[in-house]
């Protein structure tokens, strides 16, 4: 083993990088990923709380561990980060698809079938609002600056 391994960098550090903020994941949820996707996609850029409320209430069953993944987030960043669930907004949310068990189911003549038993791997970034507010800002900047600056091309 060498001891100049490059280290890896921290999963805070990819999500995050240095702004405030905290996330959650839940590991092996056993729910197709594409399941979990439509509900993740419900909520994504909105508040925590109306995120929450908006879960409490959908039919689908992957609501319930998005809800816990959601409530998991903001409590990580008010204990950690210091930061109230008012003010936090689902900033990142996506779905990676986890292990799949794979099962049989005799069928005629001996034969069998395969069965796919998916899991998924759900993540939720939560940060403040001011950070949203910045980031909003700084992008209608850069593309106000692309607009004058193709205008002066095509001049």
């Amino acid at each position: 083993m060498s001891t100049l391994q490059k280290a890896r960098p921290s999963r805070r550090a990819a999500l995050l990088g240095d702004r405030p903020g905290s996330y959650a994941i839940a590991r092996h949820v056993r729910m197709s990923p594409t399941k979990v996707r439509r509900v993740i996609d419900i909520v994504r850029g909105l508040d925590v709380n109306e995120a929450l409320d908006i879960l409490k209430f959908a039919p689908q069953a992957a609501a319930e561990p998005v809800y816990k993944v959601i409530a998991s987030a903001a409590a990580n960043a008010q204990q950690t980060e210091n930061l109230r669930a008012e003010g936090l907004y689902v900033s990142q949310a996506f779905v990676d698809e986890g292990m799949t068990m794979r099962r049989i189911r005799p069928r005629a003549k001996g034969s069998a079938s395969r069965i796919m038993k998916r899991s998924s791997h759900i993540t939720v970034v939560v940060e403040p609002q001011a950070a949203r507010e910045a980031a909003r800002t700084k992008k209608n900047k850069s593309d106000k600056a692309d607009t004058s600056v193709k205008t002066e091309k095509e001049a």
